[in-house]
């Protein structure tokens, strides 16, 4: 009877040291599962966050290349006002010193002299003001990268030339081939911009529809790429104003047709590149022209 006893003592024991390892092993496989749902976690969080860095380097970039230019062309302006000044200075002290030269001549020079100094300061006002306008310009097209995101998308593309904001979308992207009926992408591309502009009371901008060469063939109210093209602008102004709630009094639409191509529209690429509808923000030149009423 003890041998049986102790026989059966020993069995419950090994069973529950065999329950007790099971539970442990589960749980440390749980456990495992959890930090490798985690790592991944903080794995994608990472490339999200080198994807941020580096778009964030490339404006930096960009924004230190304008304005090495900016401070370049400042400062050659500078130059050139001091060489004249300095030769208008040798010129009066040469002449003073003839004979030849009358009171009334030396006062007019000296008038002269003045006025320079006046365009001068006037000279150095408008670098001002475009150097603020630039300023602004830049300050606009970060915040529309921004809003859009993807600065990687080659539908989209945001600039500045000449003191002026350029946003052009592709047309594979707002339409449909051949329509002017807004796709649910361009809606939510749209609606960015216009968060960024709505932000801007002061500015107004026009939006231009732009096609390819190839002629359109349909029917009803499109009749060419004219018409297809200046459709398309008026509804995305349309779509602007009614459903993001822009002041159609800053929209203009007009339509280019196939008159204003960037690319070779004998190419396929051409024509997709020259399929596009562009949104430019008008330069504010009524204040410009104040300021030259001033002077």
């Amino acid at each position: 009877m003890s041998f049986r006893f102790l026989v059966l003592v020993a069995g419950a024991l090994l069973s529950m040291s065999a329950c007790v390892s099971s539970k442990k092993f589960k749980t440390s496989q749980q456990d495992y599962a959890k930090l490798q749902d985690r790592y991944k976690t903080l794995e994608t969080e990472n490339n999200a966050c080198g994807e941020e860095k580096g778009i964030l380097l490339r404006q930096k970039e960009t924004l230190e290349r304008e304005k090495a230019l900016l401070t370049a062309r400042i400062k050659e302006l500078q130059e050139q006002i001091a060489y004249l000044k300095d030769n208008n200075n040798q010129a009066l002290k040469q002449l003073e010193s003839l004979s030849v030269i009358s009171t009334q001549q030396a006062e007019s020079i000296k008038k002269s002299m003045d006025n320079l100094g006046i365009k001068d300061a006037y000279i150095q006002n408008i670098q001002r003001q475009l150097s603020y306008k630039d300023s602004l310009n830049m300050a606009l097209v970060i915040n529309l990268k921004g809003a859009i995101g993807n600065l990687e998308d080659e539908d989209i593309n945001i600039k500045v030339d000449k003191g002026v904001v350029y946003v052009d979308i592709s047309d594979k992207l707002l339409f449909k081939t051949g329509s002017y009926d807004i796709t649910d992408r361009a809606s939510e591309v749209l609606g960015k911009v216009a968060m960024v502009l709505k932000n801007q009371p002061d500015l107004e901008f026009m939006v231009e529809g732009h096609t390819d060469g190839v002629a359109f063939k349909g029917s009803g109210v499109i009749a060419d790429n004219w018409d297809l093209s200046a459709m398309r602008a008026t509804t995305v102004v349309r779509l602007l104003q009614t459903k993001y709630g822009l002041d159609p009094a800053r929209m203009v639409a007009a339509g280019r047709g196939e008159y204003r191509p960037i690319a070779d529209n004998s190419t396929k690429e051409g024509r997709s590149a020259n399929r596009r509808t562009r949104i430019v923000v008008l330069p504010q030149l009524d204040q410009f022209f104040k300021l030259l009423e001033k002077q």
